[in-house]
Parts: structure tokens; sequence; C-alpha cells
């Protein structure tokens, strides 16, 4: 921590205490003070376990609602000091005691009490200097006030904390600190001033019972809120991971784990499909003329082109080094076979362009089909379809390569049609 930011959050603590001090005593009796202290300590102590904490820059910025507007209108300043003293530093040993707290948590200890008694006890005389004559208007005098205060104190608290950002050289410009202090939500101010407000009006009155059914009201809604919070926030890591463990760093697409996965799910469905492997024809020749960063960007190159040529049905997986595995929905054999021979022909009109040793150069590139046609049904796993298909790559390769193998395996097929095969021969380059 630099030197500057100590200082700065000593001077704001320092200002604090001065305050307090120079306030005067406790502005309500002691027994009421006491009282109040127990209450609101008993859920700020709650509260201290469910606020959210913000990483920005380097600092944990805890946002959540505050009630000391409402115990400074009560207490006047002093007894606002004390009680941010007792609250925060019982914040700090139970972080110390649980593992969470920052490295330099008791010095912004410090910070967590001089920023909230500086402002909230600037509240506290607006207030009693204003009061007066908001009152004058009907119904909602009180109530105008009162949010005008907050919003005025959240704002000057994005201003502290801007002093504490400049100090660690984590803001640097005027657009970032105007984009800071926008940033706060207008809701979370409108709730402040409406809870403060009703604490106040509670304490007032002596209504003891409404204001622990009003502390214990927003302690649920707060805790049903972070609940929600951390399961959406799980959900999203869950499916981030996910995400990772099926994709295939390289080209993007689904890996060869997703593809069981999805074999799998299709298995005994009673789908008709057409399960293609692809294989880029001659690919170790690229790595051996260029490089394998050549030989990677040609094989994302054509992932791409691949994935361009599919329905949103479909289904592509990179299944191996230049391997690629196609599952065909919702078409007949020869419409499978048509969008295979298509693939086949564009691949071979592709044309590379990439950089060798700081030379443009020009790859272009073929690719081997092998296309099988069934229904997956329980006696015909998947996987033995996909067999099949690699199969007819195979025999592809043997053939001359840059061609497409199909068959149609369904089993009330013509048997003319079920067992035909279909070449799609071409110029090897």
């Amino acid at each position: 921590m630099t030197k500057r930011l100590k200082a700065y959050i000593l001077f704001v603590f320092f200002v604090s205490f001065g305050i307090a001090i120079f306030s005067g005593p406790i502005h309500i009796d002691i027994t009421l003070y006491i009282q109040l202290l127990v209450i609101y300590l008993l859920f700020t102590t709650f509260y201290s376990h469910l606020k959210t904490i913000v990483k920005t820059g380097r600092v944990n910025i805890d946002y959540s609602v505050s009630y000391g507007l409402s115990f400074g209108l009560a207490a006047g300043p002093l007894g606002l000091f004390l009680f941010e003293v007792i609250n925060r530093f019982y914040v700090f040993l139970y972080r110390k005691k649980t593992d969470t707290a920052d490295e330099d948590e008791f010095l912004h200890t410090f910070y967590n009490i001089g920023a909230p008694t500086i402002l909230h006890s600037l509240g506290f005389y607006l207030y009693y200097w204003l009061f007066p004559y908001f009152d004058q208007i009907p119904l909602f005098g009180f109530w105008i006030l009162l949010i005008l205060i907050v919003f005025l104190i959240d704002m000057l608290s994005s201003v502290l904390l801007l002093g504490v950002f400049y100090s660690m050289g984590d803001m640097q410009t005027r657009v970032d600190s105007i984009n800071f202090i926008k940033a706060r939500s207008k809701a979370d101010s409108l709730q402040k001033a409406i809870s403060n407000g009703l604490l106040f009006i509670f304490i007032t009155e002596g209504r003891w019972e409404l204001m622990l059914a009003l502390f214990l009201l927003n302690y649920l809604s707060s805790r049903a809120a972070v609940l929600k919070s951390q399961s959406i926030q799980h959900k999203m890591e869950r499916d981030r991971f996910e995400q990772m463990a099926y994709t295939d760093f390289l080209t993007k697409l689904h890996n060869r784990t997703y593809m069981n996965k999805v074999m799998n799910e299709l298995n005994g469905s009673d789908e008709t499909i057409g399960i293609a492997v692809c294989d880029i024809d001659n690919f170790k020749q690229i790595n051996d003329t260029y490089n394998h960063t050549v030989g990677d960007y040609v094989i994302h190159h054509v992932a791409k082109r691949l994935k361009s040529l599919l329905g949103e049905s479909d289904y592509l997986f990179r299944s191996g080094g230049e391997e690629f595995t196609i599952i065909l929905r919702n078409r007949s054999f020869r419409e499978c076979e048509a969008l295979i021979k298509a693939i086949q022909h564009e691949i071979e009109l592709l044309q590379i362009v990439t950089k060798y040793r700081s030379e443009e150069i020009f790859i272009s590139c073929t690719a081997s089909f092998g296309m099988y046609y069934f229904t997956t049904l329980e006696k015909i796993d998947i996987k033995q379809g996909y067999v099949q298909a690699d199969d007819l790559l195979y025999k592809a390769k043997g053939l001359g390569k840059n061609q497409v193998i199909s068959k149609n395996g369904i089993r009330n097929e013509p048997l003319c049609g079920r067992f035909e095969s279909n070449v799609s021969n071409a110029e090897v380059k």
C-alpha cells in the first residue's frame, strides 16, 4: 500500500473523528442509545455476511444497503461514530477469522469507519437544517428531503472512493471518474432512502416491533437476492467450464468429448441421420513443407468453411488432428449425399491465404469423405454407424482421395439402394 493511500485513509478517519468529537454529546438518552446500538449491531452483523463484494481495481467494495443514516439522524455524529467503530471492527475480526480479509484490511477498516461517519453526519446536519422548509410540503416533504440527502451522500461516497483509486493509481482519467460516479444504482439509492426513512420514523415513534420487522424483511429479501445471484453465477461458471470442456481450442468447434455426448443422446432415438467423416488430404505434407502454425491455420480455415455450409440442426466436430465428423439431420439419403459432395467441392476450391516466413502464401487443399446413412435404433449403435463412415473414408483415401463414398444403411430400402456405394471422383491436386 502506498504512503499516499495510507495518508488519505487516515485523513478521512481523523476528519470523521473530529466531526464526532466537536458535534457534542450523543443526541438521545443513553438507555435508548444502547437499545438502538444492540438492535443495529445485531442486524448489521447479519448483513455483513450477505454483502456483495465487487472487485474494482485492487479494492474490494461492498455494495449493500447501509442503515447508518437513520442511526445518525437519531443519535448524532458521535453516536454514529461509535456505532461504526464497533460494527466495522467486528467485520474486520470476522474476515480475519474466516480468511476473507484483504491484505490491508486493517487500514481499510479505518476508511470504512471514517467515510460513512463523514457522509451520514453531513446528512444529519442537512436534515435538521432543511427539514423546517420541507416540512411545509404536504405529505411528501419528509421523503423528498430524505431522498435528496441519500442521493447526495451516495454521489459523495463515490467521490471519496475515487480518492482511494487515485491514491492507488487505479483511476487516471476524468472520463473514468465520471463513469464510476454514474454507475451507482439509482434503485439502490432509493431503497436506502426508504429503508432509512422508515427506520427513523419508527425510532422517533418508539415502534420497536415495526423496526424489527423492517430489518427482518430487508434481511430476508437481501438473502434471497444474494442466493439467487450466487445461483446464477454458479450456473454461468458451470456453463463456461462445460463449454471449455466441450470446445476444441483451435477451431472453436465441438470436440470429440462432446461428439460422444451427442452420440449417446441420439443413440436409440429412432432418428435417421447421415454421419460423415472428413479428413484433409495430404495434411502431413503441408506441415512438412511449411510448419505446424501454417497447418493449424489450414485446419481452422477448413473448419470455418465446413461450419458455414451446414444447417442449424446439424452437428460438426473436430474428431482428430485434421479429421472432422459431421452429423446431418432431417434429410433424406440423397440430400445428405448431395450436401457432402457440395462440401467436398467447396473445400477443393478453397484458397487459403496466410503468412510464412514474412511472406504471403496461398494454400489449396482437398478432403476425402465417408458418409453412412442409417436410423439410430437400439440394435444399431450410433458408434457402429461412425465406424461404417470411417471405413468408407479409408476407401475414399485408397481410391485416390478428394472424393466422397457414401452408403445407405436403411433396412427398408431396396437391396440395390441399400448397399450401393456412390463415388464422386475428382482430379487430385
